[in-house]
């Protein structure tokens, strides 16, 4: 039974699809600021640097985009923000691989870039600039739903690490706003419909606005001398707030454990229990279903 059930995941996360299946789209790159983001206008042209599972010196934020598979997408969609102590950008294993494995569930992914506040000479910051990248592409994504056949309301993002940080930045905190506003993007919404944090970082656990945070699902090892506590408190937010979340510690597992890199059952099996929550909640659900329903049938979903 354990053999099968492991093969069942490894099938769903694996990293390389298998041989019979059709080949991944390949992703396109959209920037998220036409002429630049503020204050970085005169750098975006700078080329990004790259190496192993990395990414950095990124002053021209983007989004690759990951379409899911026609045959079996269903509309939703996840922004996925990776994590580097906001030093690097973890590209493969907290961005590409993510993707790929959403993308089997039948979700559209867009991997955000977004700029390094603790990088070596960075003039930006978390709470600013990054932030402000992931607040605009969460708006990106909401305006060009149609373009690529998603759901508007469906929309989640998903951080690892400093990553996470920046998810409990738009998605628990106030949005600040934009003023004046310079483009018709910047009038839609920035709030996700739906939130993950796997082993988000110290930032995380001092949302200041939890009461309207959309429905959460937290993950992290017991032993992440980094995030677990944050993890855990941020948890209790959304819980006292009456807040829809759902909570996953595993024992005696660090920091950073991602679809690949652990031979623990549990931390294995990890995605599976997002799986579930996704499907509970509603957004895993197609518009024909979602549609055919009476209103209320879908009790799962918090708003």
């Amino acid at each position: 039974m354990i053999a099968r059930t492991l093969l069942l995941a490894l099938s769903l996360f694996a990293v390389s699809p298998a041989p019979a299946q059709t080949p991944p789209e390949r992703p396109s790159v959209v920037p998220l600021w036409p002429s630049g983001a503020p204050g970085s206008e005169a750098r975006r042209r700078e080329p990004e640097q790259a190496k192993d599972y990395w990414v950095k010196n990124v002053h021209n934020p983007s989004l690759t985009v990951f379409p899911a598979d026609p045959r079996h997408a269903n509309g939703a969609s996840i922004l996925v923000i990776p994590g580097g102590g906001h030093r690097i950008l973890v590209w493969t294993t907290e961005g590409v691989n993510v993707a790929r494995a959403l993308n089997r569930m039948g979700i559209t992914v867009f991997v955000l870039k977004y700029r390094l506040a603790n990088e070596e000479g960075s003039r930006y910051t978390v709470e600013g600039d990054a932030a402000g990248d992931a607040r605009r592409a969460v708006r990106w994504v909401r305006a060009h739903a149609a373009d690529y056949d998603l759901d508007p309301s469906r929309i989640g993002v998903m951080g690892f690490s400093a990553g996470g940080e920046l998810v409990s930045l738009i998605a628990d905190n106030p949005d600040p706003g934009i003023s004046p506003l310079p483009d018709p993007i910047d009038r839609v919404s920035a709030r996700p419909d739906f939130q993950i944090l796997v082993f988000p970082g110290p930032r995380a656990a001092s949302a200041q606005a939890v009461k309207a945070a959309p429905p959460a699902f937290l993950v992290a090892g017991s032993r992440d001398e980094c995030c677990a506590e944050p993890t855990v408190a941020l948890y209790e937010q959304l819980r006292k707030a009456g807040v829809s979340a759902e909570l996953h510690m595993y024992a005696d597992s660090g920091h950073a454990f991602n679809l690949d890199e652990s031979n623990r059952i549990s931390i294995i099996h990890w995605p599976d229990r997002l799986h579930d929550w996704l499907l509970d909640g509603g957004w895993l659900d197609d518009r024909s279903r979602r549609q055919a329903e009476p209103p209320g049938t879908n009790t799962g979903k918090r708003r």
